[in-house]
């Protein structure tokens, strides 16, 4: 009887451990993962769409504002709290001082397991948050090379936009005091001794 007890007490372990990845491999907010994309999909879509196939271009244009306004709105003020637990924002003291907050849910033992970021959705948001500012600077650049100055507008406004809520996630992920400029420098010069040393010791 002890054997049997032991058994199901290793079998009931063993799910326990494959629960736990399970939970840290599931999407707990598909709503939001599904619109931190939507938008920002869609508006290079109609950009797409607009340039290939033709149309009006003020309809095109008004379309593409409007979904690049809701991504910023959606993904500054929902799917960062939600699918990664970052947030960011501007506030006004008292004294008429303007000052950017940059904030960062720490990970604790007493934190509820619905209130934890997954692995696939914290995928889900990075990539998202990357890719597609770089699609829209590609954009910028083919529409210089290609003298459509009347989409100039419109891509930079992707550019500025997508490129904020980046520029926010990254400072709250790094850590708000962080300078991002000496991040790099530091990167790169530890790279640069490194490859020294190594010359050195291969001579």
């Amino acid at each position: 009887m002890k054997l049997d007890s032991n058994d199901d007490d290793d079998v009931s372990l063993f799910d326990a451990e494959e629960d736990s990845a399970t939970r840290k491999n599931k999407i707990k907010h598909p709503v939001a993962s599904f619109f931190h994309l939507f938008f920002r999909v869609t508006a290079i879509l109609v950009y797409l769409f607009c340039g290939l196939v033709g149309g009006s271009f003020i309809a095109c244009m008004v379309t593409i504002i409007l979904l690049l306004s809701c991504d910023f709105w959606t993904v500054k003020n929902i799917t960062g709290r939600l699918m990664v637990g970052l947030r960011w924002w501007n506030q006004v003291d008292d004294d008429g001082k303007s000052h950017w907050v940059f904030e960062s849910r720490k990970a604790s033992g007493n934190q509820s397991s619905a209130s934890r970021s997954s692995n696939a959705e914290s995928r889900i948001f990075w990539l998202g948050l990357i890719i597609c500012p770089v699609i829209w600077v590609i954009f910028a650049f083919s529409t210089l090379i290609s003298f459509k100055i009347k989409w100039l507008a419109v891509v930079i406004l992707g550019v500025v936009l997508q490129g904020a809520n980046l520029y926010g996630y990254v400072r709250c992920k790094v850590g708000a005091k962080t300078n991002l400029k000496n991040m790099a420098t530091n990167y790169f010069g530890r790279q640069f001794l490194k490859k020294a040393f190594t010359k050195q010791e291969e001579s």
